[in-house]
C-alpha cells in the first residue's frame, strides 16, 4: 500500500480492493518460545496477507507497471489493480518476478534495512516502528520490520493492521482533500493570472519610466556637450587650437613630400643600379659563355680528326672537309647572331630553321637537301621537329647530328665535330 495516495485515485481503490481480500486470510500465529530464523525473510517466505501491503506500499505503481512490461504480466498494464494483483500473486513463491522485486526492495531500502539491523529484540522492533509511523515514515519501515530476523508474529500483524487503518483513514479523508485541492487550485491559477497581468502592466510602466529617464539622460548629456562647445568658440580657444593643429598638419605634409621624394629618388637609383647591374652580369655571362665556346672550338679544331697516321684520307675526314654548308634546326633565336658568328670562324656556311615555331616543317626536306649536314639541339626543338628531321636525313642518308644544350658552348661544340665528321648518317643522339 502506497501512504501518498495519487490524486486519480487509481491507487487507493487498488489498495482497498488488495486489502478487503487480505483481509479474509487467517492470522497465523507462531507458538510461543519460538527462535528467531537464521536469517532476513524473503518477500516468498512471508505470510500471503503480508504481500499485498507490501507490493501496495513499498512500491509505486510506475515502478509496478515497469515490473510487467518487463515480465510480461497476463493482464494489461494500464490497469493498475490488475496489475497490483498479480504481483501480489507472483510474490506468494518462488519466482524470476518475486526475485526481481526482492531485489528491487533490498536496493531501494538499504539503508533503512541497515538501520533496522542493529535492532537486537522484538521489543525494540515494535517501539522503532511505532516512532516511524508518528513520523510518517511507513514504506521502508515496513519492509524492514517484515523481514527482520528478530520481529515476532505480534510485531508483524501490528505492521499489517496500522497500515491497514491507516489506507481506511487516506482514503476517508481523500475525498475532502481533493475538493479542497480542486479549489485551490483553481484560486491558485486565477491568482496567477492576476498576478501576471499586474506583472506585465508594471513591467510596462517601468519600461516607459526607463526609457524617458535615458531620453533625458541623453538630451541632458548632449546639451552640457554642446555647451562646451559653444564657450570654446565664443572665448577663441577653439579657434586657437584650429589652427595649431593646421599648422602641425602642414609640417607633417611638408614632411612626407620630403620623405616621399627620397623615397622616389631611392628607388629610381636602385631600378637604375639593378639595371646595370644585369646589363653587366648579361655582357659577363655573355663574354664567358663565348670564350668558353671558342676554347672548345680551339680544342677541337687543334685535335686530329681521326687516328690514321697514313699519307691515304680517310672517309670521314672527307666527308668533314666537304660539310661546309650546315643547317641548323631549332635552338634559341636570341643567340641566332652568335651561331651565325660562330660557323662563319669555322668556315662554315649556317641555315636556319626555328624547329616549325613560326616556319613550316614542309620546308625541311628541301632545305636538308640543299646542306651538308644537318644539326639539332635537343632540348631546343619540338617532338614532330625532331622526328620529321631524323627521318628524312636518314631517307636521302644526310649526315645528321643531335645533341643537347642550345647554348653558344653547345652550338660551338656541335659545329666543331660537324667539321670533324662527328656524326652519323643515321642521326644518332650525340651527348
Amino acid at each position: 500500500m502506497c501512504l501518498v495516495p495519487d490524486p486519480k485515485g487509481s491507487d487507493l481503490q487498488s489498495l482497498l480492493r488488495a486489502e478487503y481480500a487480505s483481509a479474509l486470510v487467517a492470522i497465523d500465529l507462531p507458538k510461543p518460545g519460538a527462535l528467531p530464523p537464521a536469517r532476513r525473510a524473503r518477500l516468498w517466505d512471508l505470510d500471503d496477507k503480508l504481500h499485498c501491503p507490501i507490493i501496495g506500499t513499498c512500491i509505486s505503481i510506475e515502478e509496478l507497471q515497469r515490473f510487467a512490461r518487463r515480465f510480461q504480466f497476463a493482464g494489461p498494464t494500464d490497469d493498475d489493480f490488475t496489475v497490483h494483483v498479480e504481483a501480489v500473486g507472483l510474490a506468494r513463491k518462488r519466482n524470476p518476478v518475486s526475485e526481481a522485486l526482492q531485489r528491487h526492495l533490498e536496493k531501494k531500502f538499504h539503508l533503512v534495512v541497515e538501520r533496522f539491523a542493529k535492532l537486537k529484540s522484538d521489543g525494540e522492533l515494535r517501539q522503532q516502528w511505532i516512532e516511524c509511523c508518528a513520523r510518517g515514515e511507513v514504506a521502508g519501515p515496513l519492509w524492514a520490520v517484515c523481514t527482520h530476523r528478530a520481529v515476532s508474529a505480534e510485531t508483524r500483524q501490528r505492521a499489517y493492521t496500522d497500515v491497514h487503518m491507516l489506507s481506511h483513514q487516506v482514503g476517508a479523508g481523500q475525498a475532502a482533500d481533493a475538493r479542497r485541492l480542486a479549489y485551490l487550485e483553481g484560486e491558485n491559477a486565477e491568482l496567477k493570472r492576476s498576478h501576471s497581468r499586474e506583472l506585465a502592466l508594471l513591467r510596462q510602466q517601468l519600461a516607459d519610466v526607463s526609457a524617458g529617464l535615458a531620453r533625458r539622460e541623453g538630451a541632458l548629456e548632449q546639451a552640457a556637450v554642446f555647451q562646451k562647445r559653444l564657450q570654446r568658440f565664443e572665448s577663441g580657444q577653439a579657434y586657437i587650437e584650429m589652427g595649431q593643429r593646421l599648422l602641425a598638419l602642414q609640417t607633417s605634409h611638408e614632411a612626407l613630400l620630403g620623405t616621399s621624394r627620397q623615397l622616389q629618388d631611392m628607388e629610381r637609383q636602385l631600378k637604375e643600379s639593378r639595371e646595370e647591374s644585369r646589363r653587366l652580369l648579361a655582357e659577363r655571362d655573355a663574354a664567358v659563355e663565348e670564350r668558353e665556346a671558342m676554347a672548345h672550338v680551339l680544342q677541337l679544331r687543334e685535335a686530329p680528326v681521326c687516328g690514321n697516321t697514313g699519307s691515304e684520307d680517310c672517309a670521314g675526314c672527307s666527308e668533314a672537309l666537304t660539310a661546309r654548308c650546315v643547317l641548323y634546326v631549332g635552338g634559341r633565336a636570341s643567340l641566332l647572331a652568335q651561331y651565325r658568328q660562330l660557323a662563319e670562324r669555322l668556315g662554315i656556311t649556317l641555315i636556319h630553321h626555328d624547329g616549325g615555331q613560326e616556319e613550316s616543317l614542309s620546308r625541311l626536306p628541301e632545305l636538308i637537301r640543299g646542306a651538308d649536314a644537318v644539326v639539332c639541339p635537343t632540348d631546343r626543338i619540338s617532338h614532330n621537329a625532331y622526328y620529321h628531321v631524323k627521318a628524312h636525313c636518314k631517307r636521302v642518308g644526310k649526315p645528321c647530328l643531335f645533341y643537347r644544350g642550345g647554348g653558344v658552348s653547345g652550338f660551338a661544340v656541335a659545329m666543331a665535330r660537324v667539321s670533324r665528321g662527328e656524326f652519323s648518317v643515321a642521326g644518332s643522339e650525340a651527348g
